[in-house]
């Protein structure tokens, strides 16, 4: 039985290689109309007038005026673009094997692209089409980057596209993505950028690392924002995580072929400096008056309320400050996050956290509004140094103190590492954490024990409604 090649040329079955080559290239009149209707060319792009094709040569070269492309009338599909500029481009148009239209730029106009250059590297390329392959996907999938800074691009793109997945195996957050963005911009790109990407060594990531470590990269600049401004300061922090991230760069690099070895293997970082800083008693006591003060000021109440609520429940502050109402069941205890740094996440509300959420006003579909606008309350980290200003608390207490302090009154308590974990949303790889998916009995009673016994320490008596404030309207 016949069958027909990707551009339409009829064939016998088991044709060799070489009989579908030069069945492609042969003056076959189905194949040559197919190609001539103005509907098959590729759409947007300026033509030549169709009774104008004719075997492209120097002369048809030098006459192509901006924004046009001529056909080759011995080669169906083989043409000549000129861009705006005067660049001109070989091209090839074809259909794959499953019948898409697919558009490849074989080179310039030059050496060692001349006219019939390029026509023999189109013969080639239908060739190898008839034989189901397809060039334009192949060119894209072998882009290669020359230099660090290439790469990052190319990481960054493929990233934003959806097409890295994380160790969950769901694309990258766009959160996340903005700070590998700024670590690339304003760390990698600086001492790395220009060093091509086959050529960076071990030794050049561990003197990356130390000249983050000591500042190298410190810098400071003004932001997009209105009056933003940005102080980058480097240090061992920094340094550590940055060279994670070119970990990955290194190990997509690895996946696309561009280098056989990741060299930031075997690199030594320094620790990850995570604190075990917790709120001492007095510490409490004074984040309770702080807090107690600050709606006496009428500070806004949604940012006091949310503070309140992160040192009931031990949240990640973006968990809090993002929550809306259509995620809480009050009645029954629950939270249903459905976006968080693990995944989807239920949480168990206590008592207290319930009385506070009952508490407040119900006037945007978020649970702690900001002031203006339709949106949740801006400029928290501000609040907080107000908050921590009234209550003459240390500088490195922050609202991630609040989720330390709250899991070590937890373990205080007696309670295990996994119930700790499920109540602040850690992602647990156990298989009993499998089957934790609701706020049952036992969690509710531990949120309940460790939001009570913040309460005693702060010494709050009862849940106060927070005045009502009109919002101001935007504009």
């Amino acid at each position: 039985m016949p069958q027909k090649t990707a551009v339409g040329v009829t064939v016998r079955r088991g044709a060799t290689g070489e009989e579908y080559k030069h069945l492609i290239l042969a003056e076959n009149a189905t194949a040559a109309r197919q190609f001539a209707r103005p509907r098959e060319q590729p759409r947007g792009i300026g033509e030549a007038p169709m009774n104008s094709r004719s075997k492209i040569g120097l002369r048809q070269i030098g006459a192509l005026q901006p924004g046009q492309t001529i056909w080759d009338a011995s080669l169906p599909g083989f043409g000549a673009r000129r861009q705006k500029s005067d660049a001109v481009s070989y091209v090839l148009y074809y259909r794959n094997h499953e019948g898409r239209q697919r558009w490849y730029t074989i080179g310039r106009h030059g050496a060692p692209w001349l006219p019939d250059t390029a026509r023999n590297e189109a013969r080639k390329l239908l060739g190898d089409v008839a034989k189901n392959s397809d060039p334009a996907a192949d060119k894209r999938s072998e882009r290669r980057a020359n230099t660090v800074a290439e790469l990052c691009d190319l990481y960054l793109d493929d990233a934003l596209a959806g097409r890295l997945l994380t160790r969950r195996r769901v694309p990258k957050k766009h959160s996340t993505l903005s700070i590998d963005r700024g670590r690339i911009e304003r760390h990698i790109k600086p001492l790395l950028g220009r060093r091509s990407v086959t050529a960076v060594t071990r030794e050049d990531i561990d003197d990356f690392l130390h000249d983050v470590a000591q500042g190298k990269t410190a810098t400071s600049e003004k932001t997009a924002r209105k009056r933003g401004f940005s102080r980058v300061r480097g240090g061992r922090g920094t340094a550590t995580r940055t060279v994670g991230l070119l970990g990955a760069i290194f190990t997509y690099a690895v996946k696309r072929r561009m280098r056989p070895d990741n060299p930031v293997l075997g690199v030594v970082r320094f620790a990850d400096g995570k604190r075990e800083r917790r709120l001492t008693d007095d510490e409490y006591r004074a984040l309770g008056n702080a807090l107690d003060q600050a709606e006496a000021d009428c500070m806004w109440p949604a940012a006091v309320a949310a503070a309140r609520f992160l040192a009931l429940t031990g949240w990640r502050r973006g968990e809090a400050l993002n929550l809306r109402w259509n995620e809480l069941d009050l009645i029954r205890g629950s939270a249903f996050l459905g976006d968080t740094k693990t995944g989807r996440s239920t949480r168990a509300l206590s008592n207290p956290a319930c009385e506070l959420l009952k508490a407040l006003p119900r006037v945007s579909e978020w649970v702690f509004p900001a002031s203006r606008g339709d949106g949740p309350v801006a400029g928290f980290p501000k609040f907080w140094r107000r908050i921590a200003k009234l209550g003459d608390l240390p500088s490195d207490i922050t609202p991630n103190v609040l989720r330390h302090s709250f899991q070590s009154l937890a373990a205080d308590l007696g309670y295990s590492e996994l119930t700790i974990g499920t109540l602040v949303g850690h992602k647990k790889h156990s298989v009993t954490s499998r089957y934790v998916h609701g706020a049952d009995a036992v969690l509710l009673a531990a949120a309940d024990a460790v939001a009570i016994r913040t309460s005693e320490l702060m010494k709050v008596r009862s849940v106060k409604r927070p005045p009502v404030i009109a919002l101001r309207r935007a504009g």
